[in-house]
């Protein structure tokens, strides 16, 4: 393999942060070079205990004043003249060598900018419906940033993470789209794995949800597209009969950082990325699907159906789409080849 760096931002948290980096210089040694451990401002504690790990592999770094994760996961990997930079949460944990699958779905797709494990923070996904692409990875248009394997040049040359989310949350998302405009892909590989906590510099407390509030308003400012959410109903058209012109609308949706929400009598047994769910349909999924209000990003902004969704449902679709708002669109089957067409209708 290249050469590869580890750069783990660390704010406090002196437990979880030791344990981390424990697991990386176990499981990663042979695969690695240098390990940037960049301390933003931390208390004595944090402070002491990395000033005295005993690992001769470490880079220490002790910011003076507190930058947040963006800001100083740039300057750690300024610091690293490596090919590929393994950019980790101080609340992850390493459980093996990582590495080599992650960098073969790099060498595989010459497109892939970057590629995440999957793990804890992914177990609510069922990874065997989504299609593979070349190296064995899901794509995705929502970048996770606790774990990821990037190239280094491409990292600079975006200009890594933007400094005006502060001190952290949606600087990572915003980053994902960003590559996703200049044309690169994200990608999850589903049989690479580690662990995340979640919370374990900034807790959950008030003082996260402003930050979180902030910040998601200041990404959906810049990227209002982002909170496409699309119901797309059907009966028995699997997703290898949609037509061109659909699954380029579906592309669309997710390069624009949007979801699809697909309603089928049973889950769609193959899925495009990471964006796209599928549930039963049933009136307990459709009513849970109807009622999300509550957070602005995630309202239902259109409606697409099939031609084979049963009349019933479709009626009571319309009528609610109607009170709601909604826009509804309609796609047709196509006579000769029984697949559905471009030819959309609006209710």
């Amino acid at each position: 393999m290249p050469s590869i760096d580890v750069v783990i931002p660390v704010y406090n948290a002196p437990a979880l942060t030791r344990r981390c980096i424990e697991s990386v210089v176990r499981c990663l040694s042979p695969s690695i070079r240098h390990i940037y451990i960049q301390d933003d401002a931390s208390g004595a504690e944090t402070r002491e205990m990395l000033d005295n790990l005993p690992y001769g592999d470490l880079r220490i770094y002790h910011a003076p004043k507190n930058q947040g994760f963006g800001a100083s996961v740039n300057e750690a990997i300024s610091r690293s003249d490596a090919s590929y930079v393994l950019v980790l949460n101080s609340d992850t944990v390493i459980t093996e060598d990582i590495l080599p699958r992650l960098y073969e779905a790099l060498v595989a797709d010459p497109k892939l900018a970057l590629v995440i494990p999957s793990g804890n923070d992914y177990a609510r996904d069922n990874l065997d419906r989504y299609v593979r692409k070349p190296g064995g990875y899901i794509r995705t248009h929502r970048l996770r940033g606790h774990a990821f394997l990037m190239r280094r040049g491409i990292f600079l040359e975006i200009g890594g993470f933007d400094a005006a989310f502060g001190r952290g949350y949606y600087e990572d998302t915003d980053l994902g789209r960003r590559l996703n405009l200049r044309g690169w892909q994200l990608g999850v590989h589903p049989d690479v794995h580690i662990q995340h906590k979640g919370g374990g510099s900034f807790g959950r407390g008030q003082s996260y949800m402003q930050l979180v509030r902030h910040n998601r308003n200041l990404y959906l400012s810049r990227y209002p597209n982002a909170s496409l959410n699309v119901l797309l109903l059907s009966g028995n058209c699997p997703l290898t009969h949609f037509p061109s012109s659909l699954l380029d609308a579906l592309d669309y949706v997710f390069r624009e950082g949007g979801y699809i929400h697909w309603l089928t009598p049973e889950p769609a047994r193959l899925l495009l990325c990471l964006q796209m769910r599928s549930y039963a349909m049933g009136l307990e999924a459709i009513i849970r699907l109807m009622l999300r209000s509550w957070r602005e990003e995630k309202r239902i902004s259109e409606i697409w159906m099939l031609p084979d969704v049963p009349r019933l449902l479709r009626a009571l679709i319309q009528s609610w789409a109607r009170v709601r708002g909604i826009k509804v669109l309609s796609w047709d089957w196509a006579p000769a080849a029984q697949s559905c067409t471009a030819s959309i209708t609006s209710t």
